[in-house]
């Protein structure tokens, strides 16, 4: 592949990457640790992800279950939970905190489901902003001896790639989708 394409295709390819890394923090009615990854807990005055100050398991297909390696922990961690916007009421019997994930609602599957296909327009509109990124400086091209054949054909290339990358973000957006509006 051209040098000159490379950068636009990694580009586009970490816009693929961070939706679906996105995809992986919406609830879909099971429970998923991934969920917890954008929290931070106030450890020592530093905040830290809750995943580097206990160990999370998922003992049942519903609950998450937070074992702190300080107990002191259990009541930040719990605030953390309660301040974000994952709506579950952390429950602790004084060493470990469990987090029951209840079934969703029909309304809440399709308010998650909007909130899947709003996040995948907004990758296709950061891919497409790449595209054009990468449109601009192949016709800067022309001012340092590249023929209009090889700028179009870099142009080409670029819309290929770009057409396979909003495919790729349809195809994470219908599987999150589905995976959501599954009971």
């Amino acid at each position: 592949m051209d040098a000159r394409l490379q950068q636009y295709d990694d580009k586009m390819k970490k816009t693929v990457e961070y939706l679906e890394a996105d995809y992986a923090t919406i609830r879909a009615g099971r429970a998923n640790p991934h969920v917890l990854d954008k929290l931070r807990v106030d450890y020592y005055g530093t905040p830290t992800p809750i995943q580097q100050v206990g160990n999370i398991t998922v003992p049942e297909a519903r609950i998450i279950q937070i074992a702190p390696w300080e107990k002191s922990l259990i009541r930040a961690i719990e605030k953390a939970i309660l301040a974000s916007d994952l709506g579950l009421n952390p429950s602790n019997d004084g060493s470990v905190i469990r987090l029951v994930f209840p079934e969703l609602t029909e309304e809440r599957r399709k308010d998650l489901a909007k909130e899947v296909k709003k996040k995948a327009e907004d990758a296709k509109v950061a891919i497409r902003n790449i595209r054009r990124d990468g449109n601009d400086a192949f016709k800067k091209l022309s001012k340092q001896d590249v023929s209009e054949d090889e700028i179009k054909q870099l142009s080409d290339d670029l819309q290929k790639k770009t057409d396979k990358y909003i495919k790729d973000v349809d195809a994470v957006m219908e599987k999150k989708s589905k995976e959501i509006m599954t009971v």
